[in-house]
This record gives structure tokens, sequence and C-alpha cells, in this order.
């Protein structure tokens, strides 16, 4: 069934070991599920904390040829600590193209890895997107549906980037064109410390882990468009619109998951998105949007205590 795993501390310093550790252990969590593949992609640079670089290592097999690779893998400090980082894993079952290392997730934009993604599901209209992404110059080193997402994601930045759009409103736009299953989170070297995931018909949930009280304990949901179909005014981000740790202490981190078992020993304060949801972490704050409002569509995703017995 595929498994997704993903982690953002947010001025909660950790070494790339540990975070490597967390995406690793996620994974085996995810075990059950099935899978012929797994890959990690995350944050960090060994000479230049103003250059955001994403890393990769991926390979065929179970998680644990994963963390022996990871290992094995040259210029790794594991010992450089980061205040705010991001990671995302997952493990895959193949339906698009063989078990391989280059099917494996996550999948890239491009060479310099701009846009990254780890996906669940399948695109049924991805034939028509790569078709047109390949008229725009764009080559595909997988055999998988999921490689034309991020592709598209970075198409849409590079022709809006004068814009100033930001990295929600990139993947908004390409959920948009996409027909099928899935639940996805992406990173972005374009936007470091970011991270975005939306779901449609695949399961995908968020976990939150706080020192300190968190502001609400439920999130308004935000729209990019009214019932009408209309531009809705974005609302100022404040403490109604967004979810964050209350007072100074501004530590937290969250865990993005295909379901509980993965993030249980982390937390247990989740919330379920759903679909066409789009939540966006961005300075350790988490807001959702939806493209546009429908007349009965829930105003607010709560935040809710699960517990442990669930796994």
């Amino acid at each position: 069934m595929c498994g997704i795993f993903g982690y953002l501390n947010y001025l909660v310093p950790a070494t790339r070991r540990e975070i490597l550790e967390i995406l690793i252990q996620g994974l085996k969590r995810l075990e059950y599920r099935g899978y012929d593949s797994a890959g990690v992609a995350f944050e960090g640079s060994e000479c230049d904390d103003e250059t955001c670089v994403i890393r990769m290592v991926k390979q065929k097999g179970k998680v644990a040829v994963l963390q022996e690779e990871i290992q094995n893998t040259n210029n790794m400090n594991f010992d450089k600590t980061y205040n705010i980082h991001i990671g995302i894993a997952h493990t895959r079952w193949a339906t698009h193209g063989e078990p391989s290392a280059l099917n494996s997730h996550p999948q890239r934009s491009d060479p310099d890895n701009e846009f990254v993604v780890v996906h669940n599901g399948i695109i049924t209209n991805y034939k028509d997107i790569k078709s047109f992404l390949q008229s725009k110059g764009f080559e595909f080193e997988s055999e998988t549906d999921t490689e034309v997402i991020v592709k598209l994601v970075k198409h849409l930045y590079d022709i809006h980037k004068d814009k100033n759009i930001s990295f929600r409103e990139c993947v908004e736009m390409a959920i948009q064109q996409l027909e099928g299953a899935f639940a996805m989170a992406l990173m972005s070297k374009k936007f470091p410390g970011e991270c975005v995931a939306t779901r449609r018909g695949s399961p995908l949930l968020l976990g939150v882990k706080s020192k300190t009280r968190l502001t609400i304990d439920h999130i308004p949901v935000l729209y990019s468009k009214d019932h009408r179909g209309y531009i809705a005014p974005h609302p100022r981000e404040d403490s109604t619109t967004e979810f964050h740790p209350i007072g100074p202490r501004k530590e937290v981190e969250y865990f993005f998951a295909s379901d509980a078992s993965a993030v249980i020993e982390h937390t247990n304060q989740v919330i379920f998105l759903e679909d066409d949801d789009v939540a966006i972490i961005k300075d350790g704050g988490l807001s959702i949007y939806r493209v546009k409002r429908n007349i009965d569509d829930s105003t607010v995703r709560e935040v809710i205590a699960i517990l442990s017995w669930h796994t």
C-alpha cells in the first residue's frame, strides 16, 4: 500500500543522525503495509547554512537496506545540528515501473532536487501531464506516475516565481490538474524549512508535539475561493487562523504519516486531513487551505488525542 512519513523540527535542535533515525523508524512502523523499496530526502549543506541543499538516498529492498546505505553514504556529517529542518521518507509498492532505486520515492523535479515529493496513490492522467511537460523541455528519469507531480510543481513555480508565488500555491495549482488518488508531502530548496502536504482518496495525518500549550484545539480552514468560485481575501495569519505553540517558546515538531502507528511514539495529538486539504507548515505554524469552499464543507480540522492502543 506504500507508506509516507515525514518529520519537521522547528527550533528543536536535532542532529542529522537523530533526524534520520526518526525517519527510518517511521518507515519501519509502516512496513506492515507492504513495499518493495524505500527512500528518504532531507535538507542540509555541509559548507554554507545560507544555501539549502536537498539530499536523497533511495534503495530497492527493505528499510534495513536503506538504513545501511545511509550509513555508507559519503560526506555525511551525522553530527551536524539543525534547529529547523524538514525530511520526508517513503516505502513504495511498485505500480508504474519495476522495483528499483530510480523508481523509488522521493521523486525529484530536476537534477538539482529543487522540489521533491513522496506520494501514495495513482495519478490516472499522468501520461497526458507527462506529454505536456516533455513539450516544455522536462526530461523524465523514472517510470513512475509520481514524477509528473513534482515536475508539474516546478513548472508552475518557474512560470509564476516573478509573482512571488508561495510553495502552497504551487502545490494547490498542481493538484487541480491531477486525476486519481493521492496523498503526498513535498519539500523544496526554494522554500527551506517548509513542508506542504495534501491528499485526495488516500489517508494522511499530521502529528504535533510541543512543550507548551497550543493556541487552539482546532484549525480553521482557509479558502482560496469562496463557494461561488470567486477569489477569497486571504485573512491575516494569526492565532485564529494558524496552529502554533502559545507564548514565547515556539518550539514544535510535526510528523506526517499514512497512519497513526508511525507517530504514536512521538505524540498522541493528530490532525486528520480531508480530501483536497492543502496543509502548509512555515515558520513553525500550520495552516490548512482548500481551493474552493462548498456550502456543506466543515470549516475546521480538529486536533484529536489518539490512544496508544490504536496501534
